[in-house]
């Protein structure tokens, strides 16, 4: 049956007990305001892994050369918010304890909470850096606490106010500008605002959680809140790579939306996203 692709991510084709990372589809899109259909992006994303290469010529690594899994899809029951982030937190945690290198593929972007609940249970000075276009800083929405439009509020509840590095962002209340420059977390996307955040991190286990909107509507139209004056994807490339000198422990990438993005691309610059971050931040 090998003349068949298989539903998984490029390359990602080693049995759970014998891989180093190991890739997760967390498909809800429960709270999404504007365009849902993020719950599809996962399987997009796999889709569209197929059309690129193993080999990154620009970190000079091959994905060929890691043991992969990819688990597939986490059942999540749609109509129950707080059971499906109480199923995701469970899973994550389980694949923390076996000693396996997290990659999840959202799905909307209160999914990070749950995740980084789970990470912060077993890593006590954690870090995380959200590279969005959008704050995500409101304490409800729509009567909501729980909502991909609070979801750093939330966060900041986990780690602490000194523990977010907020990039690319340039879309959010008032409110929550305000409050973001009250606790410090507003970098700049560039080498120099970068770097400065490195060196606060320091040492700090560091979780990043990628929502594709950070980037230009001209380069990734496939997304639910589309926001122009964003982040090209050689810049994005960069950032990344200066992200990877941190002890980087695990990355989501979120707010796929595929079926607003006719083309496919969306799904291409994601795949391919992930096959640097990969590359960039597991090793052993």
């Amino acid at each position: 049956m090998t003349d068949f692709l298989q539903n998984h991510f490029l390359s990602a084709d080693s049995q759970y007990e014998q891989c180093d990372v190991c890739i997760v589809g967390l498909p809800y899109d429960g709270t999404s305001s504007f365009r849902p259909g993020s719950r599809f992006g996962p399987n997009a994303i796999r889709k569209a892994s197929w059309g690129m290469e193993t080999y990154s010529p620009n970190l000079q690594r091959d994905l060929s050369d890691l043991k992969i899994c990819d688990l597939g899809d986490l059942e999540i029951p749609f109509g129950n918010k707080e059971m499906a982030l109480a199923k995701i937190r469970e899973a994550i945690g389980r694949i923390i304890d076996d000693g396996k290198y997290p990659v999840l593929l959202g799905g909307e972007h209160l999914i990070t909470l749950p995740i980084v609940e789970g990470f912060r249970d077993r890593f006590h000075d954690l870090a995380v850096v959200q590279l969005d276009a959008h704050i995500d800083l409101r304490d409800e929405y729509l009567g909501e606490t729980l909502s991909h439009s609070t979801v750093m509020r939330r966060v900041l509840e986990v780690i602490g106010a000194g523990g977010l590095f907020q990039f690319g962002i340039r879309s959010g209340s008032r409110e929550e500008f305000s409050y973001a420059n009250t606790i410090g977390s507003l970098y700049e996307f560039s080498e120099d605002g970068l770097h400065r955040a490195m060196r606060t991190i320091g040492n700090k286990p560091l979780y990043i959680s990628l929502d594709l909107d950070v980037l230009d509507p001209s380069i990734l139209p496939g997304t639910g809140n589309p926001e122009p004056g964003g982040i090209n994807f050689n810049e994005m490339i960069r950032g990344l790579q200066i992200l990877g000198k941190a002890h980087v422990i695990g990355f989501d990438v979120v707010e796929l939306s595929p079926g607003h993005d006719p083309s496919e691309v969306s799904s291409i610059v994601a795949s391919q996203l992930i096959r640097e971050m990969i590359l960039n931040y597991w090793s052993k």
